[in-house]
């Protein structure tokens, strides 16, 4: 299995000088999943269509670390693309992908930090074309730093979310609740622009993928006949 975060990782893994070792664990992962092997989530993979796309802006080491949701978004969303954010230059191929005619993009930001006249709060798109959903990956202080910092996302507007749920996110947290994780943005987006099937199984493969982590983690027993695991079965 391949997909855009995983040739990401492969690319910044080639230039480590060291090993990345995510804190707390030193087992041997699943490649396919990044979860240890005992706690797999392989099989879990949903299998949906979805008509929109998502174009991942990450930050320098985020490909690296096996809590990263935007590895489960590309498992879910099949046009998902992925790109290493850099604060002097952008890669030709972002830059391709963002005037490329068949794509509407949006940038997901919260809408109180671009300027009002860029702000929308619906997903309309012409005909022909596909919403493109720009998430910037990485925590909330790089975030604000990645989005003052790309000038070749100013001409576009901004999605700006208002969720009315708090996170459910357990595995690395906001110091503010109402901070999403990224595949819980990437979800709502989907459920914006009309991809409800694959919103609802963006949402529960996050849930399962939190459960096996923590699991794995904690060395705790999976159940899979829990509800997470009900919500996501339907989309095997």
């Amino acid at each position: 299995m391949s997909h855009a975060v995983a040739r990401l990782y492969a690319q910044r893994l080639a230039r480590s000088s060291k090993p990345f070792i995510a804190r707390g664990s030193r087992s041997e992962r699943c490649p396919g999943c990044r979860v240890i092997f005992r706690y797999c989530l392989c099989a879990w993979r949903p299998r949906v269509a979805v008509d929109a796309g998502v174009c991942l802006l990450m930050h320098d080491v985020e490909p690296l670390k096996p809590t990263n949701t935007g590895w489960l978004i590309a498992d879910v969303v099949e046009r998902t693309s992925a790109y290493g954010w850099s604060r002097t230059s952008a890669e030709a191929a972002l830059l391709a992908q963002l005037g490329d005619p068949q794509w509407q993009p949006y940038v997901v930001f919260p809408g109180e930090y671009a300027a009002p006249e860029r702000v929308v709060s619906e997903v309309r798109v012409e005909e022909g074309k596909r919403p493109l959903f720009i998430l910037l990956d990485a925590t909330w202080t790089e975030a604000r730093k990645m989005f003052r910092k790309s000038p070749y996302l100013d001409r576009l507007p901004v999605l700006g979310l208002l969720p009315e749920q708090l996170s459910r996110y357990r595995l690395r947290r906001s110091k503010r609740d109402d901070h999403l994780c990224t595949a819980e943005v990437a979800a709502l987006c989907l459920e914006l622009a009309g991809d409800n099937l694959g919103a609802q199984a963006l949402d529960a493969y996050l849930d399962v993928f939190t459960g096996h982590y923590l699991g794995a983690k904690y060395h705790l027993p999976l159940d899979l006949q829990d509800e997470a695991h009900r919500r996501l079965q339907v989309f095997l």
